[in-house]
């Protein structure tokens, strides 16, 4: 997939990327599907789908009037994965500083190769589970954003998140349909970390019938210290629900 490609699809579902982002977002695609023949990064490997579900679909923060976007500030991405949203939004966003956060080395692997051949320096990676990381002195409350894409339902995105933003800063959580029956869990698990879920802001992509919304968690007030729980626990038991330890 070429950067004209790129640059063309973003800019008809009205995002603003310039010439030299597409061109970096082509280099990083190419080698996504390279590393993705030794390894599994992605299920999505038909190029249109690629396009809109992996990159307008990570960049979706940046459309204009939508919500404001810390493109100055310090941006954690938890869960990265093959690294969305976070290294779109980091292309992108030249002036911002970003985190990527993943528990497997392998991913982190193919992350720093993706970073040194586009000379990023605003990138950082750290190998960690996300509830052992939000423990680390450097890291709990250092953000002004925390970030997550088809990670986990809400409840258990707001324990992940929460911890690593100051307060003042905000969750941004990507989601499909399911997010509505996870909201009332989801605010019931905020206020316990110190957050207030806001109302779900649809995200559609043209010509596609996708459900996506994006959902912010607002930080008012610090984590209790108890929070993030051990790791593993904030999925099996998550926050809010009949089934919590809360």
């Amino acid at each position: 997939m070429d950067a004209n490609t790129i640059y063309e699809r973003l800019a008809a579902c009205s995002l603003q990327v310039d010439r030299e982002g597409a061109e970096k977002l082509s280099v990083y695609h190419r080698m996504l599907l390279d590393w993705n023949t030794r390894m599994d990064l992605t299920a999505v490997t038909e190029e249109k789908e690629m396009l809109d579900k992996h990159y307008t679909d990570s960049l979706m923060p940046l459309l204009p009037g939508l919500l404001p976007f810390p493109v100055s500030g310090k941006v954690i991405d938890v869960g990265t994965g093959a690294g969305f949203p976070g290294l779109p939004l980091a292309i992108c966003c030249p002036s911002a500083s970003f985190t990527l956060l993943d528990s497997q080395q392998k991913r982190l692997n193919f992350l720093d190769a993706v970073i040194s051949a586009l000379d990023l320096k605003n990138v950082t990676l750290v190998h960690a589970r996300a509830e052992d990381g939000a423990r680390q002195k450097e890291l709990r409350a250092g953000f002004d954003l925390a970030v997550a894409r088809a990670v986990a339902p809400l409840p258990v995105l707001a324990e992940y998140l929460l911890p690593y933003v100051r307060v003042g800063g905000a969750c941004l959580c990507w989601k499909g349909p399911s997010v509505m029956g996870e909201m009332d869990a989801g605010s019931r698990a905020a206020r316990l970390l110190g957050g207030e879920v806001l109302s779900p802001i649809p995200c559609p992509i043209p010509d596609r019938d996708w459900e996506h919304y994006l959902v912010p968690i607002r930080k008012n007030a610090a984590t209790p210290k108890t929070y993030p729980r051990r790791a593993g626990t904030p999925s099996r038991s998550p926050l809010g629900s009949s089934a919590s330890s809360d």
